[in-house]
């Protein structure tokens, strides 16, 4: 690199940490079961790592892999992989054995940190494979290495950090099954605007204590970073349950944390939320889904003004859009179903299928460009192609967006129900029948049927204690938003099926309902049944 080019050049994520230890060196950094390290502490451990990688041969981009839970020493490996500019992958924590062996593979991993004990007999498993030369594990296992003993000889003090704004970060792997799923590539530019767009752009309180509720491979990772840079407190819920973080809540006075739509409904059905004191919440952030702005409202009256609605996919992570907490509005209620407008650094256009932007009020496919946009999918020249077809990141999401510049997410793509020739946006289904006193959740899929193409069907979760027929749900949808949006049939089930990330898995809930391969499906039995069809 010229003097030419270094003169411009951005930041790295690794002087973003850095910058970080050394502004807060006493400060509680990290809280998780037993431990509470400060920044020094932290920062001594990651350098550790970095030092005991460097000694296995592991170089500067050379891939890492972590299969983590939420706990110090699993933040720990990811930072020092920050540091030392090993490109990370997540594994994902509920992924199968296959789908994981095929993204060490697909990623070139050269090394596996294995968190101890939930993951140990999947550790095990892909160790026998054989797919990298070193499988580290955090803690004693029957095989591996032990990265904490490993490292503990090594001195903690300062490392030289070589690392390059034009160095890969990280490689997210999309959904999907073995030898589908994406590598999505992202640079150093991606994180760090990610970073400093929640810094500029969201509500933090003055005294940021961050609880962790969901996988730091995943959502609450991207948050550590800035909570960390603020000289915060980074909590580790190792479990998701309601009583587990109100009771975290209470007794570490948390004070901002990120939340997946489906745990803020188990907050509000709790029988512990009228036990803990939650009142030190600031900023509750919400994403990832859809939230129904009926149940919304309920947490706007039980929790105050302190929520935020993140927008964004694995593509372009986190920042796309914001709604802020002044923007929650209950005498507005119409502003609940919008997921903010535009931070800034982002374009986001409404674009129709012959890539023009569409009229105010008109649904189009939001597409976005900016420096937080992946840099394409890793040894996927046509699908990346397909991405960013006319110069735009096609996010795959329907949205339209309202005179003041608010958007309005009316479903994925992929989610749209064409039912008789009619759009059905899943989404704006689902948020009806939240508006239902008896209904707890509910996931609407459009299944194949052969008069209609697609039929719509609901599967609902009802409240406890609360009673509801078919043809209830089906009437109270009808009234409201008319007969093509209303459900052919309706399945009453004890639980949805979720993601590790605790969003509603739509892709499972086809599979036991609507699949593929011929047949006859469910549906069709439950409408021939139903309507004599």
């Amino acid at each position: 690199m010229d003097d030419n080019q270094a003169l411009y050049q951005g930041s790295t994520v690794a002087e973003l940490y850095r910058s970080a230890f050394k502004g807060f060196a006493e400060r509680e950094a990290l809280v998780g079961g037993a431990t509470r390290w400060s920044y020094r502490q932290l920062e001594e451990a990651c350098h550790r790592m970095v030092r005991c990688f460097r000694q296995m041969g592991l170089r500067r981009q050379d891939g890492i892999a972590v299969l983590a839970t939420n706990r110090p020493e699993s933040v720990a490996a990811i930072i020092a992989s920050h540091l030392m500019g090993l490109r990370y992958t997540p594994l994902h924590p509920l992924g199968s054995e296959e789908d994981q062996a095929f993204v060490l593979v697909d990623a070139g991993v050269k090394a596996l940190v294995v968190d101890l004990p939930r993951h140990e007999a999947r550790g095990l498993a892909l160790a026998r494979r054989g797919l990298v030369a070193h499988l580290l594990t955090l803690g004693p296992a029957p095989f591996g290495t032990d990265l904490l003993a490993a490292s503990a000889g090594f001195d903690g003090s300062d490392i030289e950090i070589d690392v390059r704004p034009d160095d890969v970060l990280k490689i997210a792997y999309s959904g999907g099954t073995t030898g589908k799923s994406k590598g999505i590539v992202h640079h150093q530019r991606t994180v760090v605007t990610s970073a400093l767009q929640q810094l500029a752009g969201w509500e933090w309180p003055a005294e940021v204590r961050f609880l962790a509720a969901t996988p730091v491979s995943h959502a609450a990772g991207a948050m550590i970073l800035t909570t960390l840079l603020q000289g915060g407190s980074v909590h580790l819920l190792e479990r998701y349950t309601p009583e587990a973080f109100l009771a975290t809540v209470e007794a570490e006075r948390i004070t901002a944390s990120f939340l997946v739509p489906t745990q803020i409904y188990g907050l509000l059905d709790s029988p512990a939320l009228d036990r803990r004191d939650a009142a030190s919440l600031g900023l509750v952030l919400y994403g990832a889904a859809p939230m129904a702005p009926a149940r919304l409202r309920q947490a706007l009256e039980r929790f105050g003004p302190v929520f935020g609605q993140v927008y964004g996919q694995a593509e372009a992570p986190m920042t796309i859009s914001y709604l802020r907490r002044d923007e929650h509005e209950l005498a507005r209620p119409q502003r609940l179903g919008s997921c903010g407008r535009s931070l800034p650094g982002n374009q986001v256009r409404l674009l129709d299928a012959e890539g023009r932007e569409v009229a105010v009020g008109e649904i189009g496919e939001l597409c976005v460009r900016g420096p937080l946009v992946m840099s394409g999918y890793l040894d996927r020249p046509e699908e990346t192609a397909r991405a960013f077809a006319g110069g735009w990141l096609h996010t795959g999401d329907m949205a339209r967006r309202d005179a003041e510049g608010f958007l309005y997410l009316v479903d994925r793509a992929k989610d749209m129900i064409i039912s008789g020739g009619f759009n059905v946006y899943s989404s704006e289904v689902e948020n009806c029948l939240a508006q239902h006193p008896a209904v707890a959740l509910s996931a609407v899929i459009g299944v194949p049927h052969d008069k209609w193409g697609e039929a719509v069907m609901a599967v609902v979760v009802l409240k406890e204690g609360a009673a509801a027929g078919a043809d209830e749900l089906v009437a109270f949808v009808s009234a409201r938003k008319g007969v093509v949006n209303a459900p052919k049939v309706v399945e009453f089930v004890p639980a949805l099926p979720l993601t590790a990330l605790d969003k509603v898995d739509k892709k499972a809930l086809r599979g036991r309902y609507a699949p593929q391969g011929g047949g006859v499906s469910f549906l069709a039995q439950a409408m021939a049944s139903r309507y004599g069809e």
